[in-house]
């Protein structure tokens, strides 16, 4: 998965190859080959609906699909989340009744609530989007318990790729990487100037890029998704309710025998009845006599991440590692706290001294 540039090659070396060392190049091309085909064979299984649908779980459950981790023919692993694998942090989702986002934005005066992720109206009113990122600003959220899995993961040599729709960054505070991450609706990372003409680009230290609805998605987001979804052999969808396109058709993107597990707190992206009769999409199939490769655990993100932890034999570790860098960001925030604090009263004693007092008047 890495990006970086490969090394240069050396100048071949003159050499006379002896008949055994020609057959190993010839089985080496054909592994080579293979690989190539295999790859073909997915893409063409997961774009047209073509090839056989291998059951790969013995058991459409959470079991099942550790037994399939441990075996280890589980290699490439692809993420998908939405905004339920934060809301534990302390940032809402966007739809659940009463507490998410959409339903708690009546002091913006907005049309309507998702108006204030439109880009036309963000253009002509971009007030109400400037106080929400205040409100939702990195550095005030620590990331969860599950974000922390899937840095897990990547330490375990199993992440190809997080595909997020999330803005808030905690990915990234976790521990993952530029590489390991698509960001679909963009993040606070950077930001540009939304108008044709301009287009400067920004830092941190001002605001950070987001993606509104009308705008077009990275260009990375649809490169890497033709390379990493292929050759998927497990898709762990969390904390999403697969609503919002392009990102919710991902799941039909993996190979016909991918199995699929969902994370979430009500089944989500199952496929449309009459479309499945006539043999079409790509949704999730939990519940049919024909299911044979999507498990849904319904629960918080971050209980199914721990229970599919213990199942693994890797809970211990995981909350190891939470506990470590929650401690780290604590101690962190500390000491910036604590420096912004003394820069401050230097800076009330520099301005103090520097003021003379008045001369007086002789009477």
């Amino acid at each position: 998965m890495s990006d970086a540039a490969e090394p240069p090659k050396r100048e071949e070396e003159e050499v006379t190859l002896e008949p055994e060392d020609q057959s190993d190049d010839s089985s080496e091309e054909e592994a080579a080959g293979g690989t190539e085909m295999d790859f073909l064979r997915n893409l063409f299984s997961s774009t047209l609906g073509l090839g056989s649908a291998e059951k790969v779980l013995d058991e459409l459950t959470l079991d099942g699909v550790a037994r399939y981790i441990n075996s280890g023919k589980c290699k490439n692993i692809v993420c998908m989340v939405g905004a339920g694998i934060s809301t534990s942090a302390g940032i809402p989702d966007f739809r659940s009744p009463g507490t998410g986002l959409y339903a708690n934005l009546q002091k913006y005066n907005l049309p309507y609530p998702e108006a204030i992720f439109q880009i036309d109206y963000f253009k002509k009113h971009p007030e109400p989007f400037f106080a929400l990122a205040k409100e939702l600003y990195p550095g005030q959220f620590k990331p969860t318990i599950c974000h922390y899995f899937m840095k897990l993961l990547k330490d375990k040599g199993l992440l190809g790729r997080c595909y997020s729709q999330n803005i808030d960054t905690l990915e990234r505070v976790a521990g993952l990487e530029g590489n390991d991450l698509i960001e679909a609706h963009g993040t606070f990372y950077t930001s540009h100037c939304v108008s044709f003409c301009c287009r400067k680009e920004y830092n941190l230290d001002w605001m950070k890029d987001i993606v509104f609805f009308g705008e077009n998605l990275p260009v990375r987001f649809f490169t890497s998704m033709k390379m990493d979804f292929p050759r998927c052999d497990l898709l762990i969808i969390m904390g999403t309710s697969l609503q919002v396109q392009p990102f919710a058709g991902l799941v039909g993107r993996v190979p016909k025998s991918c199995p699929r597990l969902l994370i979430n707190m009500e089944k989500a992206g199952q496929a449309d009845p009459l479309l499945g009769l006539l043999g079409f999409g790509g949704g999730m199939d939990f519940d049919s006599d024909k299911a044979y490769r999507d498990v849904a655990h319904i629960s918080t993100c971050d209980e199914g991440c721990l229970a599919l932890a213990e199942l693994l034999g890797w809970k211990a570790e995981l909350e190891d590692l939470v506990k470590r860098e929650h401690a780290r960001i604590d101690s962190q925030d500390k000491k910036e706290k604590a420096s912004a604090q003394s820069k401050g009263a230097a800076a009330a004693k520099g301005s103090s001294a520097s003021v003379a007092p008045e001369p007086q008047k002789e009477e």
